[in-house]
């Protein structure tokens, strides 16, 4: 069996995505981590095979965790494959108590931000703690007598015993979470669809107006499809940054592979993190 890193502990939305992409009937080896970066340099150091790692969501964006593991610390990996599974948080207690008498809302701060608008009108008195996953949220609520809530899957309510207080609390439709398969580089990729290929490149050479527009040419001139780019600070200090960017196409693509040679004459440095074949 396969060993597949991923958040935990059991429970986390994570979780319900991995059972999504692999069919409820796959057996597997789980690797559940207390962290996204531990599940994807689980990959790196060779505990798991695999990682499935949350990268994008449709209300509060980017995970900054995996985005900065990646460029940062895991360079023997790769990604190979993505998978978008929707979300529907719900509020969880220990047993049925009434919104008003909720004291606090536990959970991971990707949910807690996809919820922030139900939890300012509906529990208006309730404070708000960050937990590692939330699944630990749950499990917390579970464990207090205190009138405590969290904001979790409906699996993680029934593993632990717990009540559904209020299902679907996100705070627009169609929350849909997109995920990574990390793997180690030179891995096959996963999925039968179009390519797609991920890259992050850092400073521009000499600061200058314009600079950014001179690099993202290297792209349009060769007619190929930006179809995300986001900056994240380099950790130096103010005003470095790095830009992670999504193309349509492979690395194989004699255009592709032109535009990123391109830009290594503008760019400090540049790195393909994946170029694989979408679900």
């Amino acid at each position: 069996m396969a060993r597949i890193a991923y958040l935990g502990p059991a429970g986390t939305f994570t979780e319900d995505a991995l059972h999504g992409a692999l069919g409820e009937d796959e057996r597997f080896d789980a690797v559940r981590t207390a962290t996204i970066r531990e599940a994807i340099l689980a990959v790196e150091e060779g505990g798991a095979e695999i990682a499935l790692v949350p990268v994008e969501n449709s209300i509060e964006g980017s995970v900054r965790h995996t985005l900065d593991t990646l460029a940062h610390e895991a360079k023997g990996v790769a990604i190979v494959g993505e998978f978008d599974y929707p979300v529907a948080p719900s509020l969880i207690a220990r047993r049925d108590v009434p919104l008003a008498e909720v004291t606090a809302v536990l959970s991971h701060p990707q949910p807690l931000a996809q919820c922030a608008r139900f939890v300012r009108a509906e529990l208006p008195a309730a404070g708000v703690v960050e937990t590692p996953s939330t699944a630990e949220a749950v499990r917390r609520v579970s464990e207090s007598e205190q009138s405590w809530a969290a904001l979790g899957s409906r699996s993680a309510a029934e593993l632990y015993g717990c009540q559904l207080l209020r299902e679907g609390v996100a705070d627009e439709e169609g929350n849909v979470t997109r995920f990574l398969w990390i793997a180690p580089a030179g891995s096959p990729t996963r999925g039968e669809g179009p390519w797609k290929t991920a890259l992050v490149f850092a400073e521009l050479g000499e600061d200058h107006p314009g600079a950014l527009v001179e690099a993202l040419q290297v792209f349009s001139e060769r007619r190929i499809n930006l179809t995300r780019i986001e900056s994240r600070p380099r950790r130096q200090e103010l005003g470095r940054y790095m830009f992670f960017c999504d193309l349509d196409g492979g690395v194989d693509d004699p255009a592709i592979a032109e535009s990123v040679e391109a830009l290594r004459g503008k760019a400090e440095s540049v790195r393909v993190l994946g170029s694989y074949r979408l679900a």
